[in-house]
C-alpha cells in the first residue's frame, strides 16, 4: 500500500514551491509522487492548512514527501536564500495572492533573469491577464463565477455548490499537467517559460462539453437535476425500497436490459414512449424517448419494489452501468478490500493518512 517507489520519471527535478491551501500543494504533491524533489516554502505562520479544523491530516495529504522550509521574505538574508534556490530550481510554483512574489523580486521576469531555464507555474483565480486578474478567489467563488452552481439541480432550485473543492482539485491537476508539459518543452527548446494556470480555466475544463456548447451558442444548458449527460430517459437517479440507485442506461441495449430485469419489457414497444420501438440495431446512439416522463414514472414505480443492492447486482450482471448511491466512507471501505490501484501511506504517526496517490496503477 505504498505505491510504486521505482516509478520516478521526475527523479533529479527540483521544484521550488511557494503554494498553499489546495490547488498548488496538490499539483506539487503529484510531482513528488513522480520522483521530484519539492522544496515547500512557507511564511512565518505556515500554510493555513496546518491549522484547519481537520488538523494536520489534511496538510499531510497534500504535502507529504516535500521538504518544508520556513522563510520570511521580508528579511533580506532569507529572501536571498529564496533567490538562490530559484536560481537552481527546474520549476517554481506560485499560488499566493496575485502580486505577492512580485513584491519580493520573485516574479517570472526576475527569476528568469537568474535562471533562463526555469519553468515558472503561476496558479491564480482568474489568470494573469484581463479585468479580473488582481482578484483573489476560492473554490466556491469560482463555482459561482463560472456558472457551475447553476448546472446542478433543477431550474426551480437555488444555486448548488459541488460538495467538495472540485475547482481547487482540478486546478492542481491542470497545473501538474502544465508543468510536465513545460519540462518536456524545455527539453525540446532549451528555454524556460511562464505557465499561467487559472481556477476559471480549470472550471472550464471540468465543464468541458458544456463550456464548448455555451461559448459557441451563447446559451446556458438547462439544469437537468440528476439526469445523465446522455439525455437517455433511463440515465437518472431512482429511489429503491431502501435507498437510491444511479442508472446509466444510455444506449438502447442498456434500456432493453433494464426493462427486462424490471419486468417492463413491453415498454420497449410502447408507441407513446418509443414511436418506432426501441431498436437495438443501427449505429451506436443514445436512447431517446418521446415521453420520458411516462417512461420514468413506470420505471420508478417498479424500482421502489427492489432493494438497492439487489437491483445493482442484477443490472451489473446484465452489463448495465449502475451503482447504489453510497456515502464516501462506504465507497472507501469497499475500495480498500480490493483496490484497482495501490494506496499510499503518507506522513508520520502524528498525522498518518492513506492517499490514492497518483490515482493510477503502474503495471
Amino acid at each position: 500500500m505504498t505505491g510504486a517507489p521505482d516509478f520516478r520519471p521526475l527523479d533529479g527535478v527540483t521544484v521550488l514551491d511557494f503554494s498553499h491551501v489546495i490547488a498548488g500543494p496538490l499539483a506539487s504533491f503529484h510531482l513528488t509522487r513522480l520522483g521530484a524533489t519539492v522544496i515547500k516554502v512557507e511564511g512565518a505562520d505556515g500554510d493555513v492548512m496546518r491549522h484547519t479544523a481537520r488538523g494536520m491530516q489534511t496538510y499531510t495529504a497534500l504535502n507529504a514527501g516535500k521538504q518544508a522550509l520556513q522563510l520570511d521574505l521580508r528579511d533580506p538574508a532569507q529572501l536571498q536564500a529564496a533567490r538562490d534556490l530559484a536560481e537552481k530550481a527546474d520549476i517554481l510554483l506560485d499560488n499566493l495572492r496575485p502580486g505577492v512574489l512580485d513584491r519580493f523580486g520573485l516574479n517570472y521576469e526576475s527569476v528568469q533573469a537568474l535562471n533562463p531555464r526555469i519553468v515558472y507555474c503561476s496558479i491564480s483565480g482568474f489568470g494573469r491577464h484581463g479585468a479580473w486578474a488582481d482578484r483573489p478567489a476560492y473554490d466556491h467563488v469560482i463555482q459561482a463565477m463560472t456558472g457551475m452552481m447553476l448546472l446542478a439541480g433543477t431550474e426551480q432550485d437555488p444555486p448548488i455548490k459541488v460538495g467538495f473543492p472540485a475547482v481547487d482539485a482540478v486546478a492542481g491537476l491542470l497545473a501538474a499537467f502544465a508543468m510536465l508539459a513545460g519540462l518536456r518543452e524545455r527539453e525540446r527548446t532549451g528555454k524556460g517559460m511562464l505557465l499561467d494556470v487559472s481556477m476559471i480555466g480549470a472550471a472550464m475544463q471540468l465543464m468541458y462539453p458544456f463550456t464548448c456548447e455555451t461559448l459557441t451558442s451563447g446559451a446556458s444548458p438547462p439544469r437537468l437535476g440528476n439526469q445523465g449527460y446522455s439525455g437517455s430517459p433511463a440515465a437518472d437517479l431512482f429511489e429503491c425500497r431502501d435507498g437510491w440507485i444511479a442508472i446509466g442506461a444510455n444506449k438502447p441495449r442498456h434500456v432493453a436490459s433494464l426493462l427486462d430485469i424490471l419486468g417492463l419489457a413491453e415498454l420497449a414497444q410502447d408507441p407513446a414512449i418509443f414511436p418506432d420501438g426501441l431498436s437495438l440495431d443501427g449505429p451506436a446512439s443514445f436512447a431517446r424517448a418521446a415521453d420520458p416522463a411516462r417512461f420514468k414514472q413506470a420505471v420508478a414505480a417498479r424500482m421502489r419494489d427492489w432493494q438497492a443492492d439487489a437491483l445493482e447486482a442484477a443490472l451489473a450482471a446484465a452489463r448495465v452501468p449502475v451503482s447504489r448511491v453510497r456515502r464516501l466512507h462506504e465507497f472507501a471501505a469497499a475500495f480498500k478490500l480490493d483496490p484497482p490501484f495501490a494506496l499510499q501511506s503518507l506522513g508520520d504517526p502524528d498525522a498518518a493518512v492513506l492517499s490514492p496517490g497518483l490515482g493510477f496503477r503502474i503495471a
